[in-house]
């Protein structure tokens, strides 16, 4: 760690305990949600007085209720890219009723959805109940347990339209 490098981008490699930073000021973490506890755990060592900015379209539950409750501060970018359409977010108590209507109006307008399970542990039921209650929907999962590009494929696979949730 010379100092000689101004500006380093990398992948999960960067946190390796091998690897030094001598003057660490701002970390930029690209889609959060692919970072599992223990890179998360790293980055607290690495970022002790870093500002972190982190970029994620779809946030985990965990960061969502961080910025909600003021633990975390949060901005948005309410400029979407060209042709994507806009995001409707509604935060209530859990209603299958109301899952199975948001899910259809999505599909009515051509879109897809994104249905956030806070636990790998509970895809399983999550995948159930959406074929009970929308039984032609194309599911798909990605997690960060998955074997290696797996998860990739998948979220490729569901941005190609092949895929409704």
């Amino acid at each position: 760690a010379s100092g000689e490098v101004d500006i380093v981008v990398g992948t999960h490699a960067l946190l390796s305990n091998g690897m030094s930073f001598k003057y660490l000021g701002l970390l930029t973490i690209d889609e959060e949600q692919r970072f599992g506890v223990n890179q998360k755990e790293r980055l607290k060592l690495i970022c002790n007085c870093v500002d972190v900015l982190t970029l994620s379209a779809t946030p985990i539950p965990r960061t969502l209720q961080m910025s909600l409750s003021g633990i975390r501060d949060t901005s948005t970018i309410r400029s979407p890219p060209p042709m994507r359409k806009p995001t409707i977010s509604y935060v209530q108590e859990f209603d299958e009723m109301l899952i199975k209507d948001a899910i259809e109006r999505e599909l009515a307008r051509e879109g897809q959805c994104y249905y956030v399970v806070p636990r790998i542990s509970q895809l399983t039921e999550a995948n159930e109940m959406l074929e009970r209650i929308c039984p032609s929907l194309r599911v798909i999962q990605a997690h960060g347990r998955m074997a290696r590009g797996t998860a990739e494929d998948n979220v490729a696979s569901f941005a190609e339209g092949n895929f409704d949730v």
